[in-house]
C-alpha cells in the first residue's frame, strides 16, 4: 500500500508528525506533501489564480505553498503516483458535526474522494487550555486503522474519525461508528472595539445522541462516513 499524507496544519505541525508515526506501523510506504503554512478552518478552498510552489524537503516529504485541498490535487495527480490511500491529519482540535465543511482536514480527504480514492481525515479533541497526548493519539490511529478495511473501495465517501480528549480517557477508548450529528453550531458573537468575537463554547454545542459529538464527547473514538456530496 502506498499512501498519500496530508494535513491543514502545516508541514511542521506535531500531528502530521504523530501521523507518520501511526503509518510507520503498517505494511506501507509513503510520501508527505502537506501545506507550507497553517491552513485551518480554510474548508475546501483550492488555488487556480496562481502558481504553486512545491518545496522538497526531503525524499517523499514536500511542502507546497497552498491550502490541503491543493496539496492532495498535487501529491495525488504529479509528486506521486500508485496513491491507494490518503490521510489527513492529525489535526490539533475536533472536526466533529457540521465542522465538516469548514475543516481543511476533512477536504482534504474529500478532495481525496472525488478522484476515487480511499481517504480518511483524523482529528483529535482537546478542550481549551490543555495539552494533546500525541503519542498516544498515534496508538489509537494505528488501532484504528488496522480495524478499517482499507482495500474496500467507497465511492462517494470517506472516513472521518474524532479521538477523544487524551487527558480525559486514562482507558482504551471504544471505536463506535456513527453519523455525522448536523446541529448548527451555536452562533453567540461578542462586541468590543476590536469589532464581534465568536464567543460559542465548542464542548456545549448542540449534539444529538449517538452523533459523532455526542460519541466523542463521551471519550470514545468517534468513526464516521462522511460523503462526498
Amino acid at each position: 500500500m502506498h499512501i498519500l499524507l496530508t494535513n491543514d496544519d502545516g508541514v511542521e505541525a506535531p500531528g502530521l508528525e504523530a501521523l507518520v508515526a501511526a503509518v510507520r506501523c503498517l505494511p506501507a510506504s509513503f510520501v508527505v506533501v502537506a501545506p507550507l503554512l497553517p491552513h485551518s478552518g480554510c474548508g475546501h478552498r483550492v488555488t487556480t489564480d496562481r502558481p504553486l510552489s512545491v518545496t522538497c524537503l526531503a525524499p517523499d516529504r514536500y511542502a507546497v505553498d497552498g491550502t490541503p485541498a491543493d496539496c492532495v490535487r498535487l501529491g495525488i495527480s504529479r509528486l506521486t503516483l500508485g496513491v491507494d490511500l490518503v490521510l489527513s491529519g492529525i489535526n490539533a482540535g475536533g472536526n466533529l458535526g457540521v465542522d465538516v465543511h469548514h475543516s481543511g482536514t476533512v477536504a482534504a480527504a474529500r478532495e481525496a474522494a472525488m478522484h476515487g480514492h480511499l481517504a480518511v481525515a483524523v482529528s483529535q479533541y482537546h478542550q481549551r487550555g490543555t495539552d494533546i497526548d500525541w503519542t498516544r493519539a498515534a496508538a489509537w490511529l494505528t488501532r484504528v486503522l488496522l480495524l478499517l478495511p482499507l482495500t474496500k473501495k467507497m465511492p462517494g465517501e470517506f472516513w472521518n474519525i474524532n479521538f477523544p480528549a487524551t487527558a480525559a480517557s486514562p482507558c482504551e477508548p471504544a471505536i463506535v461508528e456513527c453519523a455525522i450529528d448536523p446541529s448548527p453550531f451555536a452562533l453567540n458573537y461578542l462586541s468590543d472595539a476590536g469589532g464581534w468575537h465568536s464567543v460559542a463554547n465548542y464542548h456545549q454545542r448542540p449534539r444529538v445522541p449517538g452523533s459523532d459529538v455526542d460519541v466523542c464527547f463521551g471519550g470514545s473514538i468517534a468513526l464516521s462516513r462522511g460523503r462526498v456530496l
